[in-house]
C-alpha cells in the first residue's frame, strides 16, 4: 500500500514525496533528518503504532502536519487529538481523499506560516 500511495502523490503537480519509512521508529528517525512539510502515517505500523509515533513527531515538529490512515475510522478520530493528529482518513475513503486532504494541509494559509 505504501508502494501505490506514494505513486500516487509523485505523480501529483506540486507535491514530492521527500521520504518513507516502514515502521514508527523509522519515521521518527526520517522525519528529523528530512523535516517533511506533511507526515502520512498508518495507523498499524510495526514497532511503534502510528497514534505513539504521531505523539512524538507533535513532540519534536509541532507545527508539521499529520495525516493518520485506518481502517478503525471514528476509534481512531476520537484519538486523534491526544496524539495531535490534524485529520484522520479512513482507509475506504480512497486515495483521492487523502491527495485532497494533502493539498488542504500543504497549501492553507496556516501552513504557509
Amino acid at each position: 500500500m505504501r508502494d501505490v500511495i506514494r505513486k500516487l502523490l509523485e505523480i501529483q503537480t506540486g507535491l514530492t514525496v521527500c521520504g518513507e519509512a516502514e515502521d514508527g521508529i523509522e519515521a521518527i528517525r526520517k522525519a528529523e533528518i528530512l523535516t517533511p512539510d506533511l507526515v502520512l502515517l498508518d495507523l498499524v505500523m510495526p514497532k511503534l503504532n502510528g497514534a505513539a509515533t504521531a505523539r512524538e513527531l507533535r513532540r519534536i515538529s509541532p507545527k508539521v502536519p499529520i495525516i493518520l490512515s485506518t481502517m478503525f475510522g471514528q476509534a481512531a478520530e476520537a484519538l486523534a487529538p491526544a496524539v495531535g493528529v490534524d485529520v484522520v482518513l479512513s482507509k475506504p475513503d480512497g486515495l483521492h481523499n487523502l491527495v485532497v486532504r494533502i493539498r488542504e494541509l500543504i497549501l492553507s494559509p496556516a501552513a504557509q506560516e
